[in-house]
């Protein structure tokens, strides 16, 4: 008892004098995410438009870089764009190669996300919207997409999960989020129990509240329907 009890307070100590430093990296993490996630949920809507359009000259070019980019592992994108990128006069800062790298990778699934919904809105009520003169634009904003939002919403909220999951990628570049600040007090210290514990505990932080507000979302659009 008393030696777990000493373990305890090692750790307690131990974590005040390290929970500075990750701190810095979980804002730069929280940065990373809402940025990419901004991005990718344009572009993803953007796709999603693109592949129902029903015009083949704009839907199959799109399905094709889809399925090219959901193709590739994340790090090998991440890579080409920060290492490849500047031979073609493209020289990005880490941090915005992070960026790019972790949206245009997650438009990807957040767009086939968007057309599954868009795909699941009962035709019927599209046809209605027909018959009264809409025009698609106006049908898209008023009849579609609102559906479409309500269907979508659960996968949606995976998506922004993994991809705050998926940010700790961005260190294999350099950018020093969570993850990197993590490696770097541990090959330091030689701590690893202690410090990837507290980056664990730091990104259920994150996880945990936001995965609690879209069930609650959820809940609250089901009540709606």
């Amino acid at each position: 008892m008393a030696r777990h009890g000493a373990r305890m307070s090692a750790f307690l100590t131990q974590s005040s004098e390290y929970l500075p430093i990750l701190i810095k990296g979980l804002w730069l993490t929280i940065a990373v995410t809402t940025l990419a996630l901004c991005l990718s949920t344009a572009l993803g809507l953007v796709w999603a438009l693109l592949r129902t359009s029903g015009v083949p000259m704009l839907a199959a070019p799109t399905r094709v870089f889809v399925e090219l980019v959901r193709g590739v592992p994340i790090l090998v994108i991440l890579f080409y764009i920060y290492f490849v990128m500047p031979d073609f006069g493209i020289d990005l800062s880490a941090f915005q190669a992070g960026v790019i790298g972790l949206a245009l990778t997650y438009s990807c699934y957040i767009g086939e996300t968007f057309r599954a919904g868009i795909e699941a809105v009962d035709r019927g009520q599209v046809e209605a919207a027909k018959s009264i003169g809409m025009k698609r634009p106006l049908m898209m904003r008023r009849v579609i997409l609102p559906q479409a939002f309500k269907i979508v919403l659960p996968p949606y909220g995976n998506n922004i999960v993994m991809l705050l999951k998926d940010s700790s990628q961005v260190s294999v570049i350099s950018v020093a989020e969570l993850t990197m600040q993590g490696k770097m007090l541990a090959s330091s210290t030689f701590n690893n129990m202690t410090i990837f514990t507290l980056v664990a505990l730091l990104y259920l932080c994150l996880t945990v509240p936001l995965n609690i507000v879209m069930r609650q979302l959820e809940l609250r659009l089901g009540k709606a329907r």
